[in-house]
């Protein structure tokens, strides 16, 4: 018996983690999403969920042997092109993370409302009115640090396709 739940103990973990990846298959207009990997007439994309997260891969694109941070470590450089497509797939993740933020900030705020009405507490509740300022603090603050990063990303992206229009002029 004892033996029986240390394997379901253990099983547990290695099957949720199998669940972590959607496959979103996509064919002209049409998407479907998938546990198994796409028929091979479909694009796919795989959705990653880890700590809360989600993240878009292009699985169809060929995996690129050249690492951009062993790159920059070994001393080689990186194409200005392979910059900017890095410098837009991080703008986009961001993007992508603030969304994520509105939906965990309505999740929270649903969560918090539904606690004051149990409790029979008005909306004007002071605890209530404290909870709800704290929440939508902590999440403006990610929102905040996301929405400056982007800035950052967005100016520096400019430097260099402004850096690389100036080499291209003869």
């Amino acid at each position: 018996m004892r033996a029986i739940a240390l394997f379901l103990l253990f099983a547990l973990p290695l099957s949720a983690s199998a669940a972590d990846t959607i496959y979103k298959c996509i064919k002209g207009d049409r998407v479907v999403y998938s546990q198994s990997v796409c028929p091979t007439e479909y694009n796919q994309r795989e959705l990653e969920f880890e700590l809360g997260l989600t993240r878009e891969v292009d699985s169809d694109r060929l995996k690129d042997p050249d690492d951009p941070l062993m790159a920059l470590m070994s001393g080689k450089t990186i194409s200005t092109e392979k910059l900017l497509l890095l410098i837009d797939g991080e703008i986009y993740r961001l993007k992508q993370e603030n969304s994520y933020i509105e939906i965990l900030r309505t999740s929270e705020k649903q969560k918090l409302d539904r606690k004051r009405f149990w409790r029979g507490a008005p909306e004007n509740d002071p605890a209530f009115l404290k909870e709800m300022d704290e929440m939508n603090q902590r999440f403006n603050n990610l929102k905040t640090n996301n929405e400056g990063t982007i800035s950052l990303l967005k100016e520096r992206r400019q430097q260099v396709a402004d850096a690389e229009k100036e080499n291209d002029k003869p």
